[in-house]
């Protein structure tokens, strides 16, 4: 089922970004069954760029066309669609990533996913009922354990993230206003573009930009 299930999140340049038993590792919310975390991956923004939501000028574009691509796969699978935005009450997202065994916090206290970097970015997850069979997480420790250079917490141009936090909002905020600012608009977060998993996101420059202003706006 799993496989089967890959199939059609990858066609919507979705990815499988972790997966728990509830009734096995406890987390909030969930008792029983299987969870599935969905990520994006390379072909994700190609692919929601030329939807309805990317096209029609109305807020919050992803967060839309995440609804509409999960519930159609939830009602596929017969499972509930859960998002990490529409609250409060939100999805205990950050819980469930992390419980899963692919995402750990990170020095400079973002999310670090084992297989994409500093440039997780969930849009949804799938419960189901029954117990699937699932692969075990691929690390049994944090990558950030073995990274000596620690890029996520030296790139960043204004020093907004340290060791252990606290994150200064501020100086993150002001310097993007700024023209220096600008390779950080226009391409991402150079401390989560610096990180060495990030890579593996195949994150297009634009998908970076479009978060950026959102955050920016905030």
């Amino acid at each position: 089922m799993l496989e089967q299930l890959n199939v059609m999140v990858q066609a919507q340049g979705l990815e499988i970004h972790g997966t728990l038993h509830p009734r096995q590792t406890p987390v909030t919310g969930l008792k029983t069954g299987t969870l599935v975390l969905l990520g994006t991956e390379g072909a994700f923004w190609p692919i929601f760029s030329t939807s309805a939501e990317a096209q029609d000028g109305k807020p919050d574009p992803v967060d839309r066309w995440s609804s509409r691509v999960i519930d159609a796969l939830a009602e596929q699978f017969s499972a509930a669609a859960y998002f990490p935005f529409g609250g409060p009450p939100y999805a205990p997202f950050i819980n469930w990533a992390l419980a899963s065994g692919r995402a750990f916090s990170s020095p400079s206290q973002m999310m670090v996913h084992d297989q994409v970097g500093l440039m997780t970015s969930y849009r949804g997850a799938l419960h189901f009922d029954a117990e699937w069979d699932i692969p075990p997480p691929p690390l049994d420790r944090s990558p950030c354990d073995s990274c000596s250079d620690k890029p996520c917490l030296s790139t960043c141009p204004v020093g907004a993230l340290v060791d252990g936090g606290p994150y200064d909002l501020g100086a993150c905020h002001d310097f993007l206003g700024s023209d220096a600012g600008t390779p950080c608009m226009d391409q991402g977060c150079q401390a989560r573009r610096a990180c060495p998993l990030s890579s593996g996101a195949n994150r297009d420059f634009s998908q970076s930009s479009h978060h950026m202003h959102y955050f920016h706006s905030l």
